[in-house]
């Protein structure tokens, strides 16, 4: 039975991004070929945010809560896939990565987010910053950082997030869903990573954030759609593409997972599945189209989705993120689908103390866990046990899929052991079958 088991539990669920990489530059021919990233478990004994006195189910269910609490967060809020906004879907804190900023550089371990666009770091002076390990970044140090106009292109793209300050200088205020913030000056500067240097990233130097901030980080990468994240402005270098393989929980501490770019990103080759990424505000998110679910040969139709030619498709109904470690599906879906689950298995169910998942089992032994199938316009995902039942504690393994009201995401539980591959030039995503721990 191909289910994980809770020796590495602690390892997989959030990933820090230790940024290695292979020779790149902005102006050399080798950087065609794109680069590799390691993604290393936030958690585990080689992350600063490492905590020795937590046990593996400890961090287990921080990974857990986090989801969680993004689908009541959208309770709360009455929010709905179709109005969402990055300051409630970013849940942030799942990664972290290495670049460096100004001239000369100064390093920022920073949040690596998938739910939002700026890129933004603590800056001197500050009005209110929070503890951060790093010495706080100072712009009137760095040779090439300059502050941009309220009038300018890049201040349009910050939307209601933008303010007008002193001379004219454009200024952002973001706040999250938990009552974070960052407020600050929307400037340029230069951005580097490995061996590759781009001038005039633009960025947000905050000299106004607080909130759940790590002190081990020092600002946030936002790596989503939009056109101020980082991969739209690499977007030159790299093309659009990238990919990941998350290996599976039960695997070895020191494999890591990895992240590729550009031409490194391509998925290619036999038992490739391929889904068109829907056009959908916001721009941040990356939005596929689900048509339904199999659990094993009986086929559940995904509620909203309508195929009639008489009716408009219903496109982009979910949200593709590997920050989210669960699958959040719309309530009345969700609760067909794990009575389909539970019927499948037979077997007596037991309740979550925690109350954190809907349907689970004390042991699994003798139990069999069905075949799910993702129905994605354009191709079907055959998804394993591994990437739909977990264990959360000792004696007891929980469906890894949540209800949430008019949401859905879908989780990196669900795309573990799978080649991912994203290309925003044509618009795919493509999933391929993969031995992560050998990728």
């Amino acid at each position: 039975m191909e289910v994980p088991t809770p020796k590495f539990l602690l390892y997989t669920f959030s990933f820090i991004f230790f940024v290695q990489f292979s020779v790149l530059s902005a102006t050399e021919p080798s950087s065609r070929n794109g680069f590799t990233v390691d993604l290393i478990p936030r958690d585990s004994p080689l992350s600063p945010s490492y905590n020795p006195s937590e046990t593996r189910f400890d961090r287990l269910q921080k990974a857990f809560r986090r989801s969680v609490a993004l689908a009541q967060n959208f309770r709360a809020n009455g929010v709905s896939t179709n109005a969402v906004e990055s300051s409630l879907i970013s849940n942030r804190g799942a990664y972290l990565m290495n670049i460096s900023l100004g001239t000369p550089p100064v390093k920022m371990l920073g949040i690596a987010d998938t739910g939002s666009d700026l890129i933004w770091r603590q800056c001197q002076p500050c009005v209110d910053c929070y503890k951060q390990v790093e010495p706080i970044f100072d712009p009137r140090k760095s040779k090439t950082y300059k502050t941009l106009k309220c009038d300018g292109k890049a201040c349009g793209y910050l939307g209601p997030q933008a303010t007008c300050g002193e001379n004219q200088t454009c200024g952002y205020s973001y706040s999250y869903g938990d009552g974070s913030h960052t407020y600050g000056d929307l400037a340029i500067d230069t951005l580097k990573v490995g061996t590759a240097t781009v001038p005039k990233v633009i960025f947000g130097c905050g000299h106004d954030n607080a909130g759940s901030f790590d002190e081990n980080g020092s600002g946030l990468i936002g790596l989503g759609g939009g056109p101020l994240s980082m991969i739209s402005q690499l977007r030159p270098l790299i093309g659009g593409r990238f990919s990941y393989c998350l290996v599976p929980i039960g695997t070895d501490a020191t494999v890591a997972s990895k992240m590729n770019f550009g031409r490194r990103g391509i998925v290619s080759g036999a038992g490739v599945v391929k889904t068109s990424i829907a056009e959908r505000d916001p721009k941040t998110f990356l939005y596929l189209t689900l048509e339904s679910m199999s659990v094993g040969s009986k086929k559940l139709a995904y509620k909203g989705f309508v195929k009639s030619p008489m009716e408009a498709t219903d496109e982009g109904n979910i949200i593709i993120d590997s920050g989210t470690t669960l699958t959040l599906l719309p309530g009345d879906f969700y609760s067909t689908l794990e009575s389909s689950v539970a019927e499948a298995i037979g077997g007596n169910p037991v309740e979550d103390p925690n109350g954190n998942f809907g349907l689970c089992y004390s042991s699994i032994d003798g139990l069999t866990i069905p075949t799910i199938t993702v129905h994605f316009s354009g191709g079907d995902v055959v998804l394993k046990p591994l990437n739909t039942f977990v264990q959360v504690r000792e004696n007891l393994f929980c469906f890894s899929m949540i209800p949430a009201p008019d949401l859905a995401i879908y989780g990196n539980l669900a795309q573990m052991n799978f080649l991912v591959g994203y290309d925003l030039k044509s618009r795919k995503v493509s999933f391929k079958p993969t031995d992560c721990t050998k990728h």
